[in-house]
């Protein structure tokens, strides 16, 4: 079994909860920007996403001291768009998971064949995070139509 590089397992437990972190600001911001006929259960929806990520954080955060690491007070960079319709959202959404999913992936890697815990632990929150992606793709599903020219309309 090879050794476990903490230094580096630290380095991204600490971007996998600043990215957690601000996945809680930019699902909050989210659920209080969405308008129409479709919001409660988007709000609600988008509140559970903002508690689960806060959990993720904190999960991430158990490991990263439990290796000896010190969290980060920071959050990860959240590009607004100031494009605030469901549509927007949730291609924004998608694109916030893929990157979490990207930390995880990166992590299960760095612990393959060191540390059966934190592999079996990044494998755990990879199915979540692809859950969440696929969830995402299917609400995103009823924005598919094109105009004769090929342009995407909200």
């Amino acid at each position: 079994m090879i050794t476990l590089n903490q230094e580096r397992t630290c380095d991204i437990l600490n971007r996998i909860m600043e990215a957690e972190l601000a996945g809680v600001v930019r699902y909050t911001h989210y659920s209080l920007m969405i308008t129409g006929p479709h919001r409660i259960p988007l709000v609600d929806f988008l509140k559970e996403q903002a508690n689960e990520s806060l959990i993720h954080a904190q999960q991430a955060g158990e490991l990263l001291t439990g290796l000896g690491g010190h969290p980060s007070q920071g959050i990860a960079m959240i590009e607004e768009s100031n494009q605030h319709g469901i549509y927007n959202i949730l291609k924004e959404s998608l694109s916030h998971e893929t990157t979490a999913l990207a930390l995880y992936e990166e992590l299960r890697n760095e612990a393959e064949d060191s540390s059966v815990y934190i592999e079996e632990y990044a494998r755990q929150m990879i199915g979540q995070e692809e859950l969440h992606a696929l969830e995402l793709k299917k609400m995103l599903r009823d924005f598919e139509f094109s105009e004769p020219n090929g342009k995407e309309i909200e």
